[in-house]
C-alpha cells in the first residue's frame, strides 16, 4: 500500500519514560494483540473475494501495516514496561482467539456488507488511535499513534470505495446497510478485544469474559472525547449512504456522546 511508513522511522530516542501513564499501558498491551492479528483476517478476506485480484492485493498490503501496528505497539509497550514479553502474550492470544478462516462467502451475506463492515472496524480504529494520541503525553507513544490513526482513515478510505464498487452490483438498501453496520459496531463487545485485554495483562490466570471486557472497555471509553464521537459517527453515516453532516447525524452524535460518558462513568465506579 502506498503511503505507509517504517518503524525505524518513529522516534524512538523520544521516549520519556516519566512521561507514561500508567492507565494507558494496558491499552497500548491489548491493542497489539489484535493488530498483530491482520494476517487472519485477510486470509479470511482473500478467500471472500478469491476472484477479485485488486482486493486481494489491497486485502495483503493491509494484513501488512496492521501487524506491523502491532509489533510497532508492542515495542513500545516493552519501553514502558520491560517484563510485558510480548511474543508470550501474542501466542497466549491465538491460542485462545480465533476467526473463522475458511469460509468462502461473507458472513455478512454480501460484499458489500463485508466491506461496510470493514469500515466499520476501522472507524472504531482511527478513533480510539486519535483519542489515545490525544490523551497520551509520551512523546513516542503520541507519534506512533498518529501514525496508526492516519493509516486506519486510509484504510477507510480504501474499504469505503471498494464497497462502492459492490454497491453498484448488488444494491444493499440503505436498511440493510444500517443493520450490518449497527451488527459489526456491536461485536467491539465480543470476545476479541476481551481476551486481547486477559491474554496481554492477565494471562497467568483463568479467563472471565466479563471481567476482561469490563476491565477494557473502562480504560478506552474513558480515552474518548465529543469530536471523536463526532467525526466517528460522521465516518458511519457515510458508509452506509446517509448524509453525513445532515440533523439526524447530530442527533445521534449526541447521543453517542451521551452514551459514552455515561458507560465510562459506569465502568469506572465498578
Amino acid at each position: 500500500m502506498s503511503g505507509h511508513w517504517s518503524p525505524e522511522e518513529l522516534p524512538w530516542a523520544a521516549f520519556d519514560p516519566e512521561r507514561v501513564d500508567p492507565d494507558l499501558v494496558p491499552l497500548v498491551k491489548a491493542a497489539s494483540m489484535v493488530e498483530s492479528n491482520g494476517h487472519d483476517y485477510a486470509v479470511y478476506l482473500n478467500r471472500v473475494f478469491a476472484d477479485d485480484a485488486q482486493v486481494c492485493e489491497m486485502m495483503t498490503g493491509w494484513a501488512h501495516e496492521e501487524v506491523q501496528h502491532g509489533v510497532v505497539l508492542g515495542r513500545w509497550a516493552r519501553l514502558a514496561d520491560p517484563s510485558f514479553d510480548y511474543d508470550a502474550a501474542l501466542a497466549r492470544f491465538r491460542a485462545g482467539y480465533s476467526i473463522q478462516v475458511d469460509a468462502d462467502v461473507s458472513i455478512r451475506g454480501s460484499r458489500t456488507g463485508e466491506m461496510i463492515a470493514r469500515c466499520m472496524v476501522e472507524v472504531g480504529t482511527s478513533s480510539f488511535y486519535s483519542a489515545l494520541a490525544d490523551r497520551t503525553d509520551e512523546p513516542l507513544l503520541k507519534a506512533i499513534c498518529k501514525r496508526i490513526a492516519a493509516d486506519e482513515l486510509r484504510h477507510y478510505a480504501l474499504f469505503y470505495r471498494t464497497m462502492k464498487r459492490y454497491l453498484a452490483n448488488e444494491r444493499l438498501n440503505k436498511i440493510e446497510r444500517i443493520r450490518i453496520a449497527f451488527l459489526r459496531v456491536l461485536e467491539t463487545e465480543d470476545d476479541e478485544l476481551a481476551y486481547a485485554w486477559f491474554a496481554a495483562n492477565e494471562g497467568g490466570g483463568a479467563y472471565d469474559r466479563r471481567q476482561s471486557n469490563r476491565a477494557y472497555m473502562r480504560e478506552s471509553y474513558a480515552l474518548y472525547r465529543p469530536h471523536h464521537a463526532r467525526r466517528g459517527m460522521t465516518m458511519i453515516f457515510k458508509a452506509v449512504g446517509l448524509k453525513p453532516t445532515g440533523r439526524l447525524s447530530r442527533i445521534l452524535s449526541r447521543l453517542a456522546i451521551t452514551l459514552i460518558s455515561f458507560r465510562a462513568r459506569r465502568l469506572a465506579r465498578a
